[in-house]
């Protein structure tokens, strides 16, 4: 993904934005294309890339690799290497991830009983 220039008024409004208040990121990742069904999803036990891309039947391989690394990297999820024969790689959530699923499921509630999409 392309940075933005440091001149751009994107740039600067982003930086504005992120420094009122850190939810304002929060948001911004979370609103990338499937971060959020890749972390519910991996809470609801797809635990394997295998098994995620069958759950998110529409996903591509590299959009699902791209954020599962992003999550793992903000310790939202853990990769564990399972030896064998052939090895296995499965994801988890971690204690943070839990517990920012749980506040999305909150916000999922909200939205579904108090707004009018």
């Amino acid at each position: 993904m392309a940075e933005r220039k440091l001149s751009s008024s994107n740039f600067h409004n982003q930086s504005f934005l992120e420094e009122k208040c850190a939810l304002t990121e929060l948001i911004n990742i979370l609103s990338k294309r499937w971060m959020t069904e890749v972390l519910f999803s991996i809470e609801e036990g797809h635990s394997r890339f295998t098994s995620l891309k069958e759950d998110l039947e529409f996903i591509s391989d590299h959009i699902l690799a791209d954020r599962l690394k992003f999550l793992e990297q903000h310790e939202l999820i853990s990769k564990s290497y399972i030896p064998g024969n052939p090895p296995r790689t499965e994801y988890a959530l971690t204690d943070k991830g839990t517990e920012l699923s749980d506040l999305m499921d909150g916000l999922c509630k909200f939205a579904e009983n108090k707004m009018n999409f």
